[in-house]
């Protein structure tokens, strides 16, 4: 991805990307869902504040004009998300790794992970759910997220979140006997 800093809107929609280059360019890096043939793309929550941290992106608010900076949106997408900052964590601890990562699809299941250099030309092979250490996950839900992610042929990543931040993943699997 270039280094040129791409501007976006934030709306109670979510965050535009308006132009159609920018986001073409952004899409190919794996951010955004691109809308209609010349009309933008918007972008999720975490990929939004990722942009920002790495000063890629300047998010301008619709309504007063003013450009947000990280704090601000973290708030404002708290506001629909009370876990966005373990997502926002998970997220981009996999970037750095070099991983494309997109949001999930249903079930609760935070994150799709496209294997490195496959994005694109593969389907995600992981999954992943995050949780934080010393919030109670029920062990139902877990069980019942392995089966679904094992019914779309998929692997299950658990990425544990301790009190400082830092981020340990297991691979969940069917025990069998």
């Amino acid at each position: 991805m270039s280094e040129e800093i791409i501007e976006a809107s934030f709306k109670k929609s979510g965050v535009i990307i308006p132009s159609q280059k920018d986001a073409d360019l952004l899409y190919k890096s794996g951010y955004g869902i691109l809308h209609k043939q010349d009309e933008g793309s918007i972008l999720g929550s975490c990929e939004t504040l990722h942009l920002v941290a790495e000063k890629r992106l300047h998010v301008i608010d619709n309504e007063n004009r003013k450009e947000l900076n990280f704090p601000t949106l973290l708030e404002k997408f708290r506001s629909k998300d009370a876990e966005i900052w373990t997502r926002y964590l998970i997220y981009r601890d996999l970037r750095s790794r070099g991983y494309v990562v997109r949001d999930g699809f249903s079930f609760g299941i935070d994150f799709r992970l496209y294997e490195r250099g496959k994005y694109g030309e593969q389907a995600a092979k992981y999954i992943v759910f995050g949780i934080c250490e010393g919030i109670p996950t029920p062990i139902k839900k877990l069980s019942e997220i392995l089966r679904f992610v094992q019914s779309t042929k998929k692997s299950l990543i658990l990425a544990v979140v301790d009190r400082r931040g830092e981020i340990v993943y297991y691979s969940l699997s069917k025990l069998t006997f």
